[in-house]
């Protein structure tokens, strides 16, 4: 997509180069844009994202008339679009139903999430209450339709009954010695308090303003960090591996035009609380928009190339009965869906929720036998790419810094550590019992017998028993 706002030098020269034509390419009208190598109006370009838009919700099934919609919204070009769009999908829902006889189905509702990070940036109190108050602005300037509107401190997914998330938030930060460490973690902790919001509101999704440059941007840092393994997650349209499922209707549209809706549609946008970063995210945005600037279809290869990688069994909606709702022409597209790819059992990295390869699996098992503190199973919880860059590297400030972390991160391996402490006498008491771990959510542990008679002779070779804990 070319650039040709009022803000641009040279609107004509750029889009003589990029187009054939000055005219727009469906209407005839003068071009204002380039999206596809065609030049295009106003209204025929904003015609053009909306329908990007309005297919990936469809085509995925990312919406169902029953769905509480949790938008995340930061103020910038794509979350304002993101936000503009799906208002109108639910404007349109509701004329179709207040047109239907039946009525049979409701229209999804939406709300909007701001996370709050003002305590990690230098800015005036006053600017940062001013911003916050425009972001206000934006939400309640829509028509009637917004839900609810959440502001939530970073910080508060640190509180505790006893305890205020400020400064255990800030200690936990400042451990980390890595400027990409820091700026990762933070990114962690915004899904964590976008996902406390939507538990703690009762939204079913949560709707991310993620563009195809974002995530071209994160395929090139993800690679350059070690994370190539868990790549194929984050750069899908649906991600499930969430408490609330995550999805990015925008994956397809450019930042550039996002930026160019915003300035044609006079869509305010909130940028003031953005934080600079001057770690690796920083480098590879630098390079893309290098590669940008000489051909700007360059961020949709890297990501057409990425969504070739394998995705996760987490990356679709499968739960029985959820496309019920969509029309029968798209039904056998998600039907067709193999039940054994549907079964979540993946193990996920404590802090940035990252699919376990098999190296670090066996890393993870083998620390479960042999782990004699709640510290070792913690460090095992995490990726390598945490480890690296997030966990601090002396062994003395581990166990300090896991404290400092939300609960709800580390509330899973603290279970975990427990039960294996509760079995333990098991194994003496039993000793023809080999003890097999079988991974599924239910927490189950199966009890395998080994080939061998028990000397009470009650226990028979090779049967199994499942026992919930």
């Amino acid at each position: 997509m070319g650039w040709a706002g009022p803000s641009r030098p040279n609107r004509t020269d750029e889009l003589g180069r990029l187009s054939l034509s000055r005219d727009c390419g469906k209407c005839g009208a003068a071009a204002v844009a380039v999206a596809g190598g065609l030049g295009l109006c106003g209204e025929c370009f904003r015609a053009h994202l909306f329908g990007k838009f309005k297919l990936a919700v469809t085509s995925n099934a990312m919406v169902r008339p029953t769905d509480s919609l949790l938008l995340a919204f930061s103020g910038g070009p794509a979350s304002r679009v993101a936000l503009q769009f799906i208002h109108e999908m639910r404007s349109k829902a509701i004329e179709s139903w207040d047109a239907s006889n039946s009525q049979a189905l409701p229209v999804f509702g939406i709300g909007v999430a701001f996370v709050d990070e003002s305590i990690m940036c230098s800015k005036p109190k006053d600017e940062i209450e001013m911003a916050i108050e425009d972001i206000k602005s934006i939400v309640s300037g829509l028509s009637a339709g917004v839900k609810a509107m959440h502001i939530a401190p970073l910080e508060d997914v640190f509180s505790t009954e006893s305890e205020d998330g400020e400064g255990r938030l800030k200690e936990a930060v400042d451990m980390i010695g890595d400027d990409t460490g820091r700026e990762d973690f933070l990114r962690c902790l915004r899904m964590l308090s976008l996902q406390k919001i939507a538990m703690g509101n009762g939204y079913t999704k949560i709707m991310l303003g993620s563009c195809a440059s974002v995530i071209a941007c994160h395929v090139l840092s993800a690679t350059v960090k070690g994370q190539g393994y868990s790549l194929p997650a984050d750069v899908q349209y649906v991600d499930t591996r969430w408490e609330v499922p995550v999805i990015l209707p925008l994956r397809d549209c450019l930042a550039q035009e996002l930026t160019l809706l915003c300035e044609l549609d006079s869509l305010k946008t909130q940028q003031y609380l953005n934080s600079l970063s001057n770690g690796i995210n920083s480098l590879v945005a630098s390079f893309i928009e290098r590669l940008r600037e000489e051909n700007p279809s360059r961020e949709h290869t890297i990501v057409r190339t990425a969504q070739k990688l394998k995705p996760f069994s987490f990356n679709k909606f499968s739960a029985d009965g959820y496309h019920d709702f969509l029309p029968s022409r798209l039904r056998p597209k998600f039907q067709k869906v193999d039940s054994d790819e549907s079964t979540f059992s993946e193990t996920l990295c404590l802090i940035c929720g990252s699919p376990f390869s098999e190296s670090e699996l066996q890393n993870l098992e083998g620390t479960k036998h042999k782990a004699q503190k709640n510290i070792d199973l913690h460090t095992a919880h995490c990726c390598q790419s945490c480890n690296f860059q997030i966990i601090p590297s002396s062994e003395n400030l581990n166990e300090h810094f896991f404290s400092l972390l939300p609960k709800l991160w580390t509330k899973r391996v603290d279970t975990i550590s427990a039960s294996h402490s509760l079995l333990r006498p098991n194994l003496v008491i039993f000793p023809c019992f080999q003890m097999a771990a079988i991974g599924d959510p239910a927490g189950q542990l199966a009890l395998v017998h080994e080939e061998e008679q028990y000397t009470s002779g009650h226990c028979k070779a090779n049967s199994r028993v499942t026992m919930k804990f």
